[in-house]
């Protein structure tokens, strides 16, 4: 460094608190010493004060430039309890803006640490005066200092420092920052005025101005790689996108030559020297047209990490924006003002990872495929925060690579796609242009649509080296189920066990568990069920999310190809089945079933995505009162294998294989075999299918399922049709099939213009609907319904619908629904719904529904609000919802109640608290579960977690305790 003399003693690094203040005759002098330093070089100070002063002894002055050297040593880390230890209690710090205006400002040493916690030195040689038990020390700083009144202002200070010794500690007592003195008043770093540039020329040689917590653009921007065909050329460094006429763009990552502070302010001097993307175009309501407000970004990255930076500008104050929701992956999130980003790491033009954030600083990630299937329960590691300026918000968000997966090789090509919503504007618009039919009736779904995205080039990936994450966890609790044999009472129980994750190469990862634990899952949202077919509930466990796109059977599309046909009225429930349900894995009749361990591998090779995961689940007995022992479920292995082949621009082949080692209706193993395929045409025509069979011990007949599907679906028109066979025997025991024998045949009509004569009205809806359901063997009709639905959506994204449906059922045998039995026969009824939606971004939102009509040979009548939310605050919402049904049947009759509320308090978006209670008349019982969740480390947490239940069959008295528990678990990060 340059710095003269030898270490200090050990003493020397331990001040004492005992501290006096600086003598009036010091404070002048540092003063003079400050002016002389802004009019003269640092020698010329030096010399002056030499001549001024006696010499000191060698051994003071040497002590005091090594204090110097480890307060500016210090803060160059970003130590700021380090250098503020260097500080008298009663110090004072004197800081000067503009020298000619003489603004400024004196801040106590506490309020130091946010005003200098971006300013850096430049290690020169230091040179300290030294008064008897004061000393002078003047250095260069560079970088940005955070102004007390809000704002930031970058450039190159001059330093002065006066220290004073006390019992052998040479401690700070004044410090005073003051511009660099320049032609051009204070130097932006990395942008010089061009009058400055001749001064700069005469002056003395210096050592460029390091700054390594300050991220600038690197002077070394790799090459891009050759882009395929019908790709505009890459931008020129230092231009960052090219367009072509088109609508098609290439974008230039920029390097870095140090990490980036992601702290929401846009102040480093990279956001100077890179010109940002800008240019959005709209996707609603105005397709095509530019967005009604500016957006800036920037898309950066480092040896570790990439990043997105923004600023957001508004042209309202931050009283009339959207912004009320701060919980991770808040479903809420998208609909407040929000930006986001996807990123397509193979690019391949259709999987891709998917993040954004709302002026509040929450935290989404999304993985999805094939251009649509988002999976919103994948967590990865990633740091997101949000600041304000003076018209707007801004965001930086920053992805570990080791956080995602990627195609082979150092120097990569990318899909990206750049997205902001408005909420008050209902505006959705990209970087390149989405149509509206790709966005969505709604507009999330463009972000999706990555055969639309720009080229991504001029990124240098780490190489892969080790990439493991280890995560194990420690679980204790207490349970009480008074239901259970033996009944518990307030039993301990504690556990462990671990998951890794290993990146075996950049583009695929195996993940493996041992003694696998869902403690932090929330409960399931109770729902009644008016059908003659079983409910499905959605997958929360988080061992089953990450990639769970790559299983999906049949695949679906952007379009929604894929999952088959409807069904309604009397509960046709025609639902294509799905090869794999995730859920079929450790539960068995209502019960839970442990997991002792399992893998899966995840992720690309070439042109095909490849998943495969073995489960192995553990035996469950029972025990009765008499001493007998019965098993509920033997040990099973779960093995599943799935490869999906990119062909065409935005199509698919694959095939799967399915097992399960102990069948549930038949001795030995149930397999299943399937092959499907997609294939996208223009941008709204697709054709789908798939061919299934199962094979099970004894049954060799009647075991296939298959599905043929075409569909347009425009903006302004749409059409679809499907023919779907499900045989009697087809029984796929890893998989779902909500109903069976049978074959349906589906067509639906559509039209949606958009009147531009009605100001207040963005679209309106008619559609007809037709599905026929025959039973497979026999041939008669089994269920037939005939529908109408006319919607209208208003600008300020309210919605109102009504529709009409006649339905046709068939039932061959007596069959029970909740409350009643309704005999076998043949029953013709009618049905009128009506709802009205509140748009999401109110503080009160949700949607108002009401059924009446026929019912078999009765009648139904139902009315209910769902998907409630009433912001209280920005980081307290509760979301209710309530349905009621009365329910007529000849001799018969009942009626359902079920109400439940879930009440969430943010504290930060990675700590939030959230209580789920519900009531259900079916069960005659009322629950609550409540889960504290903290993220405290990245891909760290912390989860306590209680749940009851209380049996409410008798009103008069207290509601009895069924069962109740009470966990805690803790999991931690390790990353290799």
């Amino acid at each position: 460094m340059g710095v003269r003399g030898q270490a200090p003693a050990p003493s020397a690094l331990r001040p004492r608190l005992t501290l006096r203040r600086a003598s009036a005759s010091c404070v002048k002098r540092l003063r003079l010493a400050s002016h002389l330093a802004r009019q003269l070089p640092l020698y010329a100070v030096a010399s002056v004060l030499a001549v001024a002063t006696s010499a000191p002894a060698a051994g003071q002055e040497s002590n005091v430039e090594d204090a110097v050297v480890r307060a500016l040593t210090a803060l160059n880390a970003g130590q700021m309890d380090a250098y503020l230890s260097h500080f008298l209690p009663e110090a004072r710090v004197l800081i000067t803006y503009h020298e000619d205006s003489g603004g400024g400002a004196e801040l106590r040493p506490d309020a130091v640490r946010a005003s200098l916690s971006k300013l850096s030195w430049v290690p020169t040689e230091v040179v300290s005066q030294v008064f008897g038990v004061n000393a002078v020390t003047v250095v260069d700083l560079a970088g940005a200092l955070q102004l007390p009144e809000g704002g930031t202002q970058l450039g190159m200070w001059r330093y002065a420092e006066l220290r004073t010794r006390h019992e052998g500690a040479w401690r700070i007592a004044q410090v005073d920052i003051s511009p660099l003195p320049t032609e051009g008043g204070v130097t932006m770093v990395g942008v010089p005025p061009a009058s400055t540039v001749a001064a700069d020329a005469r002056a003395p040689s210096r050592p460029p101005p390091p700054a390594p917590r300050i991220a600038r653009a690197s002077g070394d921007q790799p090459e891009a790689l050759p882009l395929p065909a019908g790709v505009p050329p890459a931008p020129v460094w230092p231009e960052v996108i090219s367009r072509d006429d088109a609508g098609n763009a290439t974008v230039r990552a920029v390097r870095l030559d140090g990490p980036l502070d992601v702290d929401g302010n846009l102040d480093e001097p990279v956001y100077q020297e890179v010109p940002p993307l800008t240019g959005n175009i709209q996707s609603i309501p105005d397709e095509g047209q530019p967005a009604t407000e500016l957006t800036e970004y920037w898309i950066t990255y480092d040896e570790a990490n990439i990043y997105v930076s923004a600023r957001v500008h508004e042209e309202v104050p931050e009283s009339e924006w959207t912004a009320n929701e701060m919980r991770r992956d808040a479903s809420q999130v998208g609909n407040n003002d929000n930006i986001g980003l996807s990123f397509d790491t193979y690019y391949d033009r259709r999987n891709g990872y998917f993040f954004y954030t709302n002026p509040l600083g929450a935290m989404v990630d999304i993985q999805f495929t094939n251009e649509g299937s988002p999976n919103f329960d994948w967590n990865t590691v990633f740091d997101i925060r949000t600041g304000r300026f003076e018209g707007g918000w801004t965001a930086e968000v920053r992805i570990p690579f080791k956080s995602i997966r990627y195609q082979p090789g150092r120097s990569q090509l990318w899909g990206v796609q750049l997205r902001r919503s408005i909420r008050r504007k209902n505006e959705w618009s990209h970087l390149t242009a989405v149509s509206r039919a790709a966005a969505g009736a709604i507009g999330r779904n463009g972000i999706m649509r990555m055969s639309r995205a720009a080229t991504l080039v001029g990124l240098e990936v780490p190489p892969t080296g080790l990439s493991v994450d280890v995560k194990p966890y420690g679980i204790g609790g207490i349970t009480t189920d008074r239901l259970a044999t033996p009944r518990l009472e307030n039993e301990p129980n504690y556990d462990g066990g671990v998951d890794v994750k290993w990146g075996v190469t950049q583009n695929l990862a195996v993940d493996l568990t041992y003694n696998t634990d869902f403690a932090q899952v929330e409960v399931d949202e109770q729902q009644i069920n008016l059908t003659r077919f079983s409910l499905t509930f959605p997958e929360k466990r988080g061992f089953f999310l990450e990639s769970r796109g790559i299983f999906n059977f049949p695949a679906n599309a952007a379009g929604g190809v894929g999952g088959g046909g409807g069904g309604g009225g009397g509960g046709g429930g025609g639902t294509a089945p799905s090869l794999f349900f995730s859920r079929r894995i450790g539960l068995q009749g209502g019960r839970t079933v442990p997991i002792l361990g399992g893998g899966r591998l995840t992720g690309k090779i070439g042109p095909v995505d490849v998943g495969a995961l073995s489960i192995q689940t553990d035996e469950v007995t029972t025990t009765d009162t008499l001493g007998n022992v019965s098993t509920l479920a033997e040990l099973t292995n779960f093995t599943v294998v799935r490869a999906r082949a990119d062909v065409l621009a935005r199509s698919n082949v694959g095939v799967l294989f399915a097992r399960r080692s102990q069948s549930l209706v038949a001795s030995g193993s149930n397999e299943t075999y399937g092959a499907d395929a997609m294939f996208a045409f223009f941008e709204d025509f697709y054709l789908s299918g798939f061919y299934a069979r199962t094979q099970t011990r004894g049954i060799s007949t009647d075991n296939q399922s298959y599905q043929g599907r075409v569909a347009w679906e425009g903006d302004l028109q749409g059409f679809s049709a499907s023919h779907l066979l499900v045989e009697d025997d087809f029984n796929p025991e890893v998989g779902l099939v909500r109903r069976s024998g049978f074959r349906q045949t589906s067509i639906n009509v559509r039209a949606s213009p958009r009147p531009a004569q009605i100001g207040f009205i963005r679209q309106f809806t008619a559609e007809g609907n037709a599905d026929y359901l025959v039973n497979a063997r026999q041939g008669f009709i089994e269920t037939r319904d005939l529908s109408g639905r006319i919607g209208v959506e208003f600008e300020n994204s309210d919605q109102l619908s009504g529709s009409y449906t006649e339905s046709y059922e068939r039932l061959v045998r007596p069959e029970r629904i909740t409350g009643a039995t309704v005999p076998a026969g043949r029953y013709s009824f009618k049905v009128m719904e009506a709802s009205f939606s509140f748009g999401p971004q109110r503080f009160f939102s949700g949607t108002l529904s009401g059924r009446y009509g026929g019912f078999y040979d009765g009648d139904l009548t139902s009315v209910g609000f769902n998907r409630g939310r009433i912001e209280v605050f920005p980081q307290l919402s509760l979301e209710p919802s309530i349905s009621h049904n009365w329910v007529r049947l000849p001799g018969q009759g009942f009626n359902t109640f079920l109400a439940s509320t879930r009440a969430t308090y943010t504290f930060t978006p990675r700590l939030f608290l959230s209580a789920l209670l519900q009531y259900s008349s079916a069960s005659d019982r009322v629950s609550a579960n409540v889960r504290l969740r903290w993220e405290y480390m990245p891909g760290s947490e912390i989860f306590l977690v209680y749940t009851e239940e209380r049996d409410t069959y008798d009103f008069e008295r207290t509601p009895v305790l069924a069962n109740r528990g009470l966990v805690i678990k803790a999991t931690n990060l390790l990353r290799f």
